[in-house]
């Protein structure tokens, strides 16, 4: 399974970003997805997952209320919608994919992960 994520770049404070994760190699709506992220000097953490039909959402506390994660099973593709971004948002965000039945927001339960896209929120 190769995970592909793109998207990141440099915004301003309060601005929004769009990041994709495009999955190949296996059937795409047999994973739990989810996205997590890595400050510098940080551990990485959980941001956000969704079931394998996309009916369940799962997002951290710190992102919840700005952040929309969704997938289209058509396109093997998985999105993290980021309106009103904080400096604090600033990391390296990563794309997982996870075999188990039940989304989760451990990241030792997923089995692939993508490359990683940097996302900078400038104050």
């Amino acid at each position: 399974v190769q995970l592909q994520a793109s998207g990141g770049g440099l915004v301003q404070a309060g601005g929004s970003l769009r990041l994709s994760c495009a999955v190949s190699g296996r059937i795409f709506s047999n994973y739990v997805m989810g996205w997590f992220r890595q400050a510098p000097g940080k551990e990485r953490e959980f941001v956000a997952a969704i079931s394998r039909s996309g009916a369940g959402t799962y997002y951290a506390d710190s992102v919840k209320g700005r952040f929309t994660i969704s997938r289209d099973n058509a396109k093997n593709t998985v999105y993290l919608q980021m309106n009103s971004l904080k400096p604090e948002d600033t990391a390296v965000y990563y794309c997982a994919a996870d075999v188990n039945l039940v989304a989760t927001t451990s990241l030792f339960e997923y089995d692939y992960w993508g490359q990683g896209t940097l996302v900078t929120v400038s104050s």
